[in-house]
């Protein structure tokens, strides 16, 4: 069983506006986040649409409709916001998104989160096994605050497609109007748009892959017209891309997993992603004020001194899963492993996890645990594939 589909939820899971597409394309579905999403489809498999997704003139399409968005209202929006994010959301420009981390009062992540600013709201993604949760704890901030604040969870009457690749921007122009200024809309920038001239969406562009890419966000009895308007492209090769593909193509991005390589154990020093609360000097970094910020920063800004780091690993003979035991030079045990796969686009394994500050430093080798055999590898700057995001020409 693939990594990816290994987080499952109890219950009946539910079925994506999407499904009955899924089924027509061949998708095999897989209970995933509290939804019944497809792991991969029928003719073409995990490696194969992985490496369509990194295909020059290529593009993938997933449905991600298992995300929580979020809509929030009121005129201490901001304030509160950074309350519970560790990001600087008042300096959101016109459309400006960011990624930022929800934190609880003791610093551990609670969850990962993109947000923009969408002029009279602030719209957010959370990731779908997460969602309930972090509104349970948004309630529980927003009964003691006191502040004027609304949030508007859109449930699954509102669907949400990432599509992803090279070809992502020459499969989405033709729906978009034709005024729109495709090469000036800049990576992590979103706005609200009628696609093919009469469907109401949000198209953010971002993405989980490591390339440019773009989520579109629409109601529920549009989801399945606009999916077949991009897989029917004839500016570019759109495929459906499974959760299989998605879980490596982030691996190979290095980025994080929630639940995996991120949790309430974690903070953002111990992740490596300091950069979301912004850099020496900056406004949240000496100003504070979100939950958790006294164990994860001094009172002048800088961060505290913590005993492990994420990082990556590169060289070793098989693949690792998470759950394997990191080890040094003499065998004491120093970390363990969060994710892992073999990379279809470098040919070899892969992998992410933690490990104790002296053994953190780019080059170090060390030696993860499999099956009673210890396989060295060396610590990897990550991302481990280059990425492709794209940049606004100057």
């Amino acid at each position: 069983m693939h990594r990816a589909i290994r987080r499952l939820s109890s219950g009946a899971p539910i079925r994506t506006a999407l499904y009955d597409l899924h089924q027509e394309l061949g998708g095999k579905m897989v209970p995933f986040a509290g939804y019944e999403l497809p792991v991969l489809y029928n003719g073409l498999g995990v490696a194969t649409e992985h490496k369509h997704c990194r295909t020059p003139g290529c593009a993938s399409l997933f449905d991600v409709s298992h995300m929580g968005q979020i809509e929030w209202r009121g005129k201490d929006r901001v304030k509160f916001l950074e309350r519970v994010l560790v990001g600087d959301v008042a300096g959101l420009g016109s459309g400006e998104g960011r990624l930022s981390l929800l934190v609880n009062p003791d610093g551990g992540i609670v969850d990962d989160a993109v947000l923009a600013n969408a002029g009279d709201y602030i719209y957010m993604v959370v990731n779908g096994a997460c969602k309930h949760g972090d509104m349970a704890y948004f309630k529980e901030v927003m009964a003691s605050s006191g502040d004027d604040v609304d949030m508007n969870y859109r449930g699954d009457d509102r669907q949400l497609l990432a599509l992803q690749g090279d070809g992502a921007k020459e499969a989405l122009v033709p729906l978009l109007p034709v005024d729109f200024k495709m090469d000036q809309m800049a990576f992590m920038t979103g706005v609200d748009v009628k696609v093919a001239g009469k469907y109401d969406c949000r198209v953010t562009r971002c993405g989980y892959t490591g390339e440019d890419g773009f989520e579109i966000a629409m109601d529920k009895e549009d989801a399945i017209t606009v999916a077949q308007l991009l897989l029917n492209s004839t500016a570019a090769d759109v495929k459906p891309c499974g959760l299989g593909a998605r879980d490596s193509l982030r691996l190979e991005a290095g980025l994080c997993l929630y639940g995996h390589d991120l949790d309430t154990s974690i903070d953002p020093i111990e992740a490596t992603l300091l950069w979301t609360i912004g850099p020496k000097g900056a406004r949240r970094r000496t100003e504070q004020g979100f939950a958790g910020a006294h164990n994860i920063l001094n009172s002048d800004g800088s961060p505290l001194k913590k005993g492990k780091k994420r990082v990556g690993f590169f060289g070793h003979s098989a693949p690792v899963r998470e759950g394997a035991k990191i080890f040094d030079a003499a065998g004491a045990e120093i970390g363990v492993v969060t994710s892992g796969t073999v990379s279809p686009t470098l040919g070899k394994p892969i992998a992410m996890g933690y490990v104790d500050i002296p053994n953190s430093k780019l080059g170090t080798e060390v030696h993860l645990g499999v099956r009673k055999k210890m396989l060295p590898t060396t610590v990897t700057k990550m991302p481990f594939v280059p990425t492709n995001y794209w940049r606004v020409p100057e």
